[in-house]
């Protein structure tokens, strides 16, 4: 059975509090949308400190492989997980404040008294992962009547139109 951890996100971060952890990717339900496999573990370590203006935040690392599921083919293709985030900490009124011109390295998100660490992951993945997900150029392996979809001309199956009963004369 997993446990969830959560936090008080400002005690967590003024008192430089660290969890390490690893998050099988059957926990995450969200991002099982994307996936071919559920089959598969995230490790991650969240870190508490102040920013450079005395500010809590949150850094979060997170490694790990998972398959998702390619546009192209429907078929699943490893992708690697390794992002590095800071999350600085604000409440509800300072959220509106915060600008991303300022400072494009930091993220801002809601002080939390009970902040559950697996959708703060969960969630970090999830926007780190590329809209579409692909195999490379070439590497799909879609099968259509026996030739893979590089394989085939783009207009091949027009060819069989030719030999339709009502267009032969025309």
């Amino acid at each position: 059975m997993f446990a969830r951890h959560f936090i008080d996100s400002l005690d967590f971060a003024h008192n430089g509090r660290e969890l390490r952890g690893i998050l099988p990717l059957t926990e995450m339900p969200r991002l099982q949308d994307m996936l071919a496999t559920l089959e598969g573990e995230i490790s991650y370590f969240v870190r508490g400190l102040p920013d450079k203006d005395g500010k809590p935040m949150l850094e979060v690392t997170v490694e790990g492989l998972c398959q998702l599921r390619c546009q192209r083919c429907l078929n699943g293709f490893e992708f690697p997980v390794k992002l590095f985030t800071r999350l600085q900490l604000a409440d509800a009124g300072e959220l509106d404040e915060f600008s991303v011109e300022e400072n494009d390295e930091v993220d801002c998100i809601a002080a939390d008294r009970h902040l559950d660490v697996t959708n703060m992951i969960e969630e970090e993945i999830l926007l780190s992962l590329p809209f579409a997900p692909k195999h490379p150029i070439g590497a799909c392996n879609s099968v259509i009547e026996g030739k893979s979809q590089s394989d085939q001309h783009p207009f091949a199956v027009l060819q069989g139109l030719k030999d339709w009963p009502g267009l032969k004369n025309k």
